[in-house]
């Protein structure tokens, strides 16, 4: 499993979101929604501290992190986080690892 934030996605997250020091962006699997490989679960985050990280991903100073108790949700897959212009958002891409 790998987990790739894109520079265009980073960008968003540093101007969205402030982060303390030791803290980063989780992300999990939360009810309702769909994504490419999942019904009824969508991709979720969250500005936390790891706890027991799964995979943490350090992008320019900031820390992207999956929790062990997600990696049902992610098992068998990287997870691509990138940046949809036209929502003004993250967009997430799910390919097999």
């Amino acid at each position: 499993m790998k987990l790739t934030i894109t520079s265009k996605a980073q960008a968003w997250f540093k101007q969205e979101l402030e982060l303390a020091e030791g803290q980063g962006i989780k992300f999990y699997g939360k009810v309702y929604g769909k994504t490419q490989v999942h019904d009824g679960f969508s991709v979720g985050m969250a500005v936390d501290t790891p706890e027991s990280p799964l995979i943490e991903e350090n992008v320019n100073g900031m820390l992207f992190f999956i929790e062990e108790a997600d990696e049902w949700f992610f098992k068998g897959y990287d997870l691509v986080v990138d940046y949809d212009e036209e929502l003004d958002e993250p967009k997430y891409e799910f390919n097999q690892a």
